[in-house]
């Protein structure tokens, strides 16, 4: 009897889900990324792979809202010691980072992608566009072959013009990775007497 090892966080894994635009899609996105990356043994911050696909599910769902409800494609890939998570939707606007007040009750989404994410993005697609972001593997997980990473992008198209991170580029999202940077979160104030 042969036993197999658990796969390497470096293999690459995918999947792709059709997801029903309604309030129940972004708790059936989580769960299929929960999913994924427990059975993928993928060595990511789950709370915030969790949270930017919510984010990124609801803003799909919000802007299909008034173009006939069709569905949401989930995108789900592994590979090169990062996550990477795209969601397409049939909606031509592009998003963009909103400057909010402090005590807005909403809009911070893209900002919340932009802080938590090794790298975000979007991409027009023939029926609209993908928004995606990447977290990296935790220290020490990912490949280290040095191989350029050949596969195509969770989109299936390999190497495109994308929008990341304020600029244009037509290198694939992997060959450049930003720093992550720290979310400031206030400290809470002592209830007074």
């Amino acid at each position: 009897m042969t036993t197999m090892a658990p796969p390497r966080p470096a293999e690459r894994h995918g999947c792709r889900v059709r997801l029903a635009t309604g309030p129940a899609a972004p708790a059936e996105a989580r769960r299929r990324v929960r999913d994924a990356i427990r059975s993928w043994q993928v060595p990511v911050d789950l709370d915030a792979a969790l949270l930017l696909t919510s984010e990124l599910v609801t803003n799909a769902i919000r802007h299909e809202a008034g173009q006939g409800a069709q569905a949401v494609m989930l995108a789900i890939a592994s590979s090169r010691g990062r996550l990477r998570v795209d969601v397409h939707d049939t909606s031509c606007s592009l998003p963009a980072v909103a400057e909010v007040p402090a005590d807005a009750e909403t809009g911070r989404g893209l900002l919340l992608v932009e802080t938590l994410s090794d790298e975000w993005g979007f991409y027009r697609t023939p029926a609209g566009k993908a928004v995606y972001f990447t977290l990296a593997f935790a220290t020490g997980q990912a490949d280290e072959t040095g191989e350029p990473d050949e596969a195509p992008a969770a989109g299936g198209r390999g190497p495109q013009r994308v929008y990341a991170r304020g600029r244009w580029t037509v290198t694939p999202p992997s060959e450049h990775r930003p720093r992550r940077a720290a979310l400031a979160v206030p400290a809470a104030r002592p209830a007074s007497p």
